[in-house]
């Protein structure tokens, strides 16, 4: 199958069912990425790459980054959670560049032919052994990333961000701020190994030296958001009101990705209350929902131009309700 080297913007078609089915093992998997039941109904379609997944966060063991083969994100191609028990994290689906191709703009689609062996293979695999409890335990591509992405990626290792701007993913300023926020960082995460704490630049803390209010158990609010509603995310102090030392409300945390976002007005895309853990593959059901918002989604800005692009998840006490008037 041919090689190829996409960039952000170029127009792809999904393979048939028939296709994806030759490139999978026993698994349902190619190299240790699985093929979900949810990328089925995009088969035949063609979508735009939005970014080239070359690299990813390990929000496993936060190990950092870690390199990725041969891989996309596509345009409006986010996974629905159906056959994992309605997850809602919307993760952007990995394509594996053997499951696509490029195509012109002017080329006649294929009729897409469904495959009867496909479906079963990936049900089967989308379930990992029960818990000791007898819980019931998930796999999607989120909890296999680590065997999908066995080696890390170091930032001395410049290439990723040559590749970064080559691809489109990003520009050369974006990926200057990303570079320079990493340096800090590591200079941070060494001087509170290193130093006592009154010879630390600002604490130590991380870029954006942000410190949560808090003493005890953090405040809740309820504004029963809905889809489509519009809110505007609050002042940066003001949700540091809100969260304790480590940045945490309700086991939620409020980092400095999250803080660009900070007075930005969005609508609510989803309200939130089950995802999957990604570690332990086990679905979480949350006792307070969360909301995520339209187009506002992680940038990889202060995690050296990751693409992975999650949708964070903002408590409502993080939020204020706006009339469309205003």
């Amino acid at each position: 199958m041919e090689s190829m080297t996409l960039r952000v913007g170029d127009l792809v078609e999904i393979r048939s069912e028939a296709e994806i089915l030759a490139t999978l093992d026993e698994r349902g998997e190619l190299d240790g990425l699985p093929f979900m039941p949810e990328m089925l109904k995009f088969c035949g379609q063609r979508l735009t790459v939005h970014k080239v997944a070359h690299k990813l966060c390990d929000t496993l063991t936060k190990t950092g980054l870690r390199r990725m083969d041969s891989a996309v994100h596509l345009l409006g191609a986010r996974c629905d959670g159906s056959a994992h028990g309605g997850c809602q994290t919307a993760c952007s689906m990995y394509w594996k560049q053997a499951w696509i191709k490029r195509v012109a703009a002017d080329e006649l689609p294929p009729n897409a032919v469904p495959d009867s062996r496909l479906l079963p293979l990936l049900e089967i695999n989308s379930r990992k052994p029960p818990g000791e409890d007898g819980t019931e335990r998930y796999s999607c591509q989120a909890t296999e990333l680590l065997r999908a992405a066995p080696v890390p990626l170091p930032m001395a290792d410049l290439g990723q961000f040559v590749a970064d701007v080559r691809t489109r993913n990003v520009g050369v300023l974006r990926t200057l701020k990303a570079t320079g926020i990493g340096l800090y960082n590591r200079f941070q995460h060494l001087t509170r190994r290193k130093l006592p704490p009154a010879l630390r630049v600002k604490g130590g803390r991380p870029w954006g030296t942000m410190k949560g209010e808090i003493r005890g158990r953090t405040p809740v609010q309820t504004l029963d958001l809905q889809p489509g509603e519009l809110v505007r995310v609050r002042s940066k102090q003001e949700i540091l009101a809100t969260v304790n030392e480590d940045l945490s409300n309700r086991g939620m945390n409020f980092d400095a990705e999250l803080a660009r976002h900070c007075g930005r007005t969005a609508r609510v895309r989803a309200r939130v209350d089950r995802c999957i853990d990604e570690p332990t593959g086990r679905m979480l059901e949350m006792k307070t929902p969360c909301i995520v918002l339209q187009d506002v989604v992680c940038e990889g800005v202060h995690s050296l131009n990751c693409p992975r692009e999650f949708f964070p998840f903002w408590r409502e006490i993080w939020l204020e309700r706006v009339l469309d008037s205003e």
